[in-house]
């Protein structure tokens, strides 16, 4: 149940990530058109628009790649070969992981609210917008790799039987 509605709002940054892509070309579109072609004037808060959504676009997709395994994960040494060594190389990482989405989701919330009592230059929007996305990351890897090490668990604990029967 916990894996069906983690896979859900998983599928949700997904289809927010897409969406935000599409959104991304308008802006981006408009200043290639500007300072290219001359046809419509230079804005300069497409530039802005273009930053916000980046950062969203940049902050999701990390969220994806927590979940999906396939962030925050460099491999120094080779794989482990037993049940056991696996649990403690996969579940060291996760919980590094786990430990450093925790701290910066927490430390995030001072952050988005440093960001509250800001106005952005040229669109004049409260800058909570962007700079919460930071404690929502944090909080989103946290529960992602936190489900990733319980699972590394029941994997060892299925492996481990197999090997004792």
């Amino acid at each position: 149940m916990i894996k069906t509605a983690l896979e859900g709002i998983c599928q949700l940054l997904r289809v927010l990530v897409g969406t935000l892509m599409a959104a991304l070309l308008v802006p981006v579109t408009m200043q290639v058109v500007a300072r290219y072609t001359g046809i419509i004037p230079v804005y300069l808060w497409t530039e802005e628009l273009a930053t916000f959504i980046f950062i969203w676009i940049v902050m999701l997709g990390s969220m994806i790649a927590v979940w999906e395994g396939t962030h925050f994960d460099v491999r120094v040494i080779p794989d482990a070969k037993s049940p056991l060594g696996a649990l403690i190389q996969n579940g060291i990482v996760l919980l590094m992981i786990t430990v450093f989405a925790a701290l910066f989701g927490w430390f995030g919330i001072g952050y988005a609210k440093f960001g509250s009592i800001q106005q952005s230059t040229m669109m004049q929007v409260n800058l909570l917008v962007t700079y919460i996305s930071v404690p929502i990351a944090g909080f989103a890897w946290a529960s992602f790799a936190s489900y990733r090490f319980w699972e590394a668990i029941q994997t060892y604990r299925t492996t481990s039987k197999g090997l004792t029967t």
